[in-house]
Order: structure tokens, then sequence, then C-alpha cells
């Protein structure tokens, strides 16, 4: 086999379609870009959510009122069959957890261990939550479960 022997295989490679090639071509026409106006010129594109010189609904509508997304918390899921690769007695925490891979989000990301799988070895656990199964089974088996403090705010003078 040499390199100027190497074909493509069948339907690799498919004929670009000509446009404005007379009606029956299947692009004829208009060429795809529907009727007439500035969207059926060259460089004729609108910005999203523009609407012809009327004001955009994103513009009408009132814009107030409580939202919880810029308060909310995210937590990295790390549920409890993920911790049975860890010995027994050892102590998990973030570190831990990210060397092993088991907990891949964004740097300081907060991690909260939920109850699904079993664990049957004693293990102390640092995390930043616990869900209530995940406590329950990490106590059962003889582990200690430890939340990690969140850092007070810095004080603005």
């Amino acid at each position: 086999m040499r390199l100027h022997t190497l074909k493509n295989r069948p339907g690799a490679r498919s004929r670009f379609k000509r446009l404005g090639h007379g009606e029956s071509s299947g692009k004829g026409k208009t060429s795809g870009r529907g009727g007439k106006g500035q969207t059926a010129r060259a460089g004729g594109t609108l910005r999203i959510g523009f609407e012809g010189g009327q004001m955009p609904l994103i513009r009408r509508i009132p814009k107030r009122g409580f939202n919880n997304a810029r308060h909310r918390v995210e937590y990295l899921a790390v549920n409890l069959e993920a911790l049975s690769g860890f010995a027994a007695d050892s102590v998990v925490d973030h570190a831990a957890l990210r060397s092993a891979g088991i907990a891949r989000g964004k740097a300081g990301q907060k991690i909260k261990i939920l109850g699904d799988g079993a664990l049957d070895r004693r293990l102390v656990v640092h995390a930043h939550a616990f869900s209530a199964t995940a406590r329950g089974k990490i106590e059962a088996a003889g582990g200690e479960c430890h939340v990690i403090a969140a850092k007070p705010a810095a004080k603005q003078a």
C-alpha cells in the first residue's frame, strides 16, 4: 500500500450543491435563501432579538422581582459507591477526591456526598454537605462525617 494508491471510501466525498443553477437543481431560483429582503442579500444578517425596529420583546417585559439563581449554591455530587475505592480508615477530603478523579468540576466547587450505593469500610469523610442517607450509611459503617465550614466573607471597609 502506497500513499498515491489510497482512495476514499464510497460516499465519503459528496459533490457540493451548486446553488442557483436552474429550478430543477434542487437549490435554484432563490438558492435556499427564501424570499426577498435583507436576509436574501449577501451579508444580510440580523442580530438575535431584532424585530424590524419594533421595540423587542426582551425590552418590553418588566425586569423586577427576585431571582434565586445568583444566590444558589452548586455542589459537586459524589455518591457513596465512588468512595469504596478508598482504603479502610483513610481520610477522604476535597484533595483526595480530586486526585482520585472522583470530583471533577470547577476548582473551588463545593462537594456534597449522596447516599447512592453501599459502604462497607470505615472512612473519615470531609465534605461541604451530606445527604441524610449518606450520613447514616457512613456512620453505620463506623465512619465519621465532618462538614467543611464556609469561609467568612471579607469585611468591606
